[in-house]
């Protein structure tokens, strides 16, 4: 029996490219174009009106040597990335392994720990004011304590990340109930035959096989850290404490003092953190997995 090689028709042709033509522009034009525009801009000096003046790599050597808020903006989304990370996912994973066991209620659980998830942080930011103000905040006012948590720069970071995990945990609690329920039942059968106890299971049966799960966690977990923005803008405009790498994007860009070039350095070097701590991860995985 021979096959038969399926020839497109012109109308199944035309479709094809439409379909395709139109993903790769929308692709091109709102995330590759945008990107490697900035990689162009960051060394120059334009303001957006007037000449384009080449400086090369001078907008970088201003950011390390002479422009203090960016060394708190890489410090700052350091911690977020690592406050999400290993406190946050984790704290997901955990939800989601307890509600995998379908205990009483896990619906409703379920849907409380995910309501924030459908928040923006800009939403999660006005919300966090009512809850940390020093004025008229729940904490102090239930609490009975005088602490100005938004306005003292040394632990109002802490507090807005914890904000932010809030939402956070929501989103990769459902990531990993979806895989937890994709787990073949029978692999946790054999473990229980061979005598393993249900933390043995998890860590050496179904954790390994959340391996690709694993992947979209980090990869969610990566971009939140890098691109929060909403909740400190919302705060405090990213001030006194609260500043980070977004903020002085948009700060330099589109602030009073428009500086096109320098915050598109600033851009440049969050993408390439973000490139690299993603493009690191997937390829030690792959080269496992050969």
């Amino acid at each position: 029996m021979t096959s038969r090689t399926r020839r497109y028709s012109t109308r199944d042709m035309a479709v094809l490219v439409v379909g395709l033509g139109v993903a790769i522009v929308v692709n091109v034009g709102v995330i590759w174009g945008p990107a490697l525009a900035s990689v162009g801009l960051s060394g120059t000096d334009w303001s957006g009106i007037g000449p384009i003046e080449w400086v090369g790599a001078q907008n970088y050597h201003d950011l390390a040597a002479e422009y203090p808020p960016f060394w708190s903006a890489v410090r700052n989304n350091v911690l977020w990335l690592g406050f999400l990370a290993l406190i946050a996912t984790p704290f997901g994973l955990f939800c989601a392994v307890l509600l995998d066991r379908r205990l009483r209620m896990s619906r409703f659980y379920q849907s409380a720990l995910y309501m924030p998830v459908v928040l923006s942080l800009a939403v999660v930011g006005f919300i966090a004011q009512l809850v940390y103000s020093s004025d008229y905040g729940v904490l102090n006012s239930v609490t009975g304590l005088t602490v100005d948590w938004l306005g003292d720069s040394s632990i109002n970071i802490w507090v807005v990340m914890v904000a932010a995990a809030w939402r956070h945990v929501g989103y990769v609690m459902v990531i990993y109930l979806a895989g937890l329920k994709a787990v073949d039942p029978a692999l946790k059968e054999a473990a229980a035959i061979d005598g393993a106890d249900e933390r043995q299971t998890f860590f050496r049966v179904v954790f390994p096989t959340l391996r690709p799960v694993n992947v979209i966690v980090l990869v969610i977990t990566v971009i939140e850290a890098l691109r929060a923005f909403d909740i400190v803008y919302a705060i405090n405009r990213g001030r006194n404490g609260l500043e980070l790498l977004s903020v002085l994007v948009t700060e330099n860009i589109v602030g009073e003092a428009s500086r096109i070039g320098f915050g598109s350095a600033i851009a440049v070097i969050l993408l390439a953190i973000s490139v690299g701590f993603i493009a690191t991860y997937l390829s030690q995985m792959f080269r496992e997995e050969r």
